[in-house]
């Protein structure tokens, strides 16, 4: 119960701060765009800031539970920030959710539901060696890297969603090696975590995977980007956590089909939360650097 709330406190931090810094990358000069000039120009930004705050807020909140439960439960759970990004952003614009979004909330809700009863995440398995630890590292960041490059030859809309799915892919690494870093913490002390390369890698991706996301928060409107975002992120965390941490999950025939089936019904409730009018589209025109407006 306990990793249960974390989770889902996370996803709401997760959910706000998303939608607070997406209203001020959309004003940000777009000749910054996958540099980072973007960061040092945001930061200036008051609401932006306030974002990070909540996302940052949301990070230690799931470094917290993934230090007491598994990745292929927590990342599912940190997957319903969309409802809360949904939620704020109906607040703004005054659109009511309709059926398109009543059906994309319970989609996503009985997805989680679906993957965390039919599976049962838990640990104990063996860990992998380090052969398929950087097996399963070097294809999510490489597919990551793949995706950013593919990215920059589409169109704004298009380029936004596969730079969020990239981040999605980081942010699910990071993820993972987090729990690494808390497994540290938990049986050789703070101190150790100098002499691994897990936590300079937790930073490294996560300065990348904020530079993905506010570039793609500034080429298109939140709808492009979020589900790919919030889509990719368990997803990668999942594969990471089964493919090196000993993470298992429920392998009967019936079990993988309600798991299959409650993944598919997350990403599909994420696209359907994702489009809905109530999702910011971003100001026809940018405003000045220092503006604060956040409605």
């Amino acid at each position: 119960m306990a990793v249960f709330l974390l989770g889902v406190s996370a996803a709401c931090c997760l959910g706000l701060g998303f939608v607070l810094q997406q209203r001020a990358a959309a004003r940000a000069p777009l000749s910054d765009f996958l540099s980072f000039r973007l960061l040092l120009d945001l930061i200036r930004m008051p609401d932006w800031l306030l974002g990070v705050g909540f996302m940052v807020a949301g990070q230690v909140l799931s470094a917290v539970a993934l230090a007491y439960g598994e990745v292929s439960l927590v990342e599912p759970l940190t997957a319903t920030n969309l409802i809360f990004a949904m939620a704020l952003s109906r607040w703004l614009t005054r659109q009511p959710l309709g059926w398109s979004g009543w059906g994309g909330v319970v989609l996503l809700a009985l997805g989680v539901t679906a993957f965390i009863v039919a599976g049962r995440p838990r640990g104990g398995g063996e860990e992998a060696d380090a052969l398929r630890h950087w097996l399963v590292f070097g294809i999510v960041a490489g597919l990551a890297m793949l995706v950013t490059l593919w990215a920059r030859r589409l169109p704004p809309s298009s380029e936004a969603a596969l730079l969020a799915l990239a981040a999605g892919l980081m942010y699910g690494l990071q993820d993972a090696l987090t729990r690494v870093c808390g497994s540290i913490v938990r049986d050789e002390g703070v101190g150790a975590l100098f002499v691994h390369y897990q936590p300079y890698a937790v930073l490294a991706i996560g300065i990348t995977g904020m530079l993905l996301v506010q570039s793609a928060f500034e080429a298109a409107p939140l709808r492009n980007s979020l589900p790919s975002l919030t889509a990719a992120q368990p997803l990668a965390g999942i594969a990471c956590g089964v493919g090196f941490l000993g993470d298992q999950l429920r392998v009967t025939p019936g079990a993988l089909a309600w798991q299959a089936t409650g993944l598919v019904a997350v990403v599909v409730g994420v696209l359907l939360i994702g489009r809905h009018p109530a999702m910011p589209q971003g100001p026809s025109e940018r405003e000045s650097l220092g503006a604060t407006r956040v409605v």
